[in-house]
C-alpha cells in the first residue's frame, strides 16, 4: 500500500514587522510548511491555542506585551506547554542567548533572516533536534 504523505507542520509566527513576517512566511512556505502569522503576542497566544502549531518564532519586541511574557504565558497553559517557542531575534550576543534560555524559550533564530538556513533550523529542531546555538 503506498503511503500517505503526511501533512505540513504548522509553524506559528509572532512578528510585528510586516517585511520580516512576509520574508518568513515564504521561506517557510518554499521549505513545506504551513504558516501562521500573529502581528501581537496576544493574538499568537490565541493562535497557539487554537491550531497547536508544531512550533512558534517569538519575536521579542512586541506592541504591548512582549515575548518573554508570552512565552510565560504559553508554558503556563496545558495546551500550549510543550510546544516548543524560538525567540525570533536580533540580539544574538552571548548574554542574549543565555536570557533567553533562562527566560524559557528552546532555542533563538537571529533576525536578518539568513533564508538558506532558516528552514534547516525550524525542520532540525521539528524532527526533534536542537538547533546549534
Amino acid at each position: 500500500m503506498p503511503s500517505v504523505p503526511s501533512e505540513p507542520k504548522l509553524v506559528l509566527v509572532v512578528e510585528d514587522n510586516d517585511a520580516n513576517m512576509r520574508l518568513v512566511q515564504k521561506v517557510l512556505q518554499y521549505q513545506g510548511y504551513r504558516v501562521l502569522g500573529a502581528r501581537a503576542a496576544e493574538e499568537g497566544i490565541a493562535l497557539a491555542n487554537e491550531h497547536q502549531p508544531a512550533i512558534i518564532l517569538m519575536d521579542l519586541q512586541l506592541p504591548g506585551m512582549d515575548g518573554a511574557e508570552a512565552l510565560q504565558r504559553l508554558r503556563s497553559e496545558p495546551e500550549t506547554r510543550q510546544i516548543p517557542v524560538l525567540a525570533f531575534t536580533a540580539l544574538a550576543l552571548k548574554h542574549d542567548r543565555e536570557r533567553f534560555a533562562a527566560a524559557g524559550f528552546d532555542a533563538y533564530v537571529t533576525k536578518p533572516v539568513d533564508v538558506a538556513e532558516l528552514g534547516a533550523q525550524v525542520r532540525r529542531f521539528v524532527d526533534g533536534g536542537r538547533i546549534d546555538a
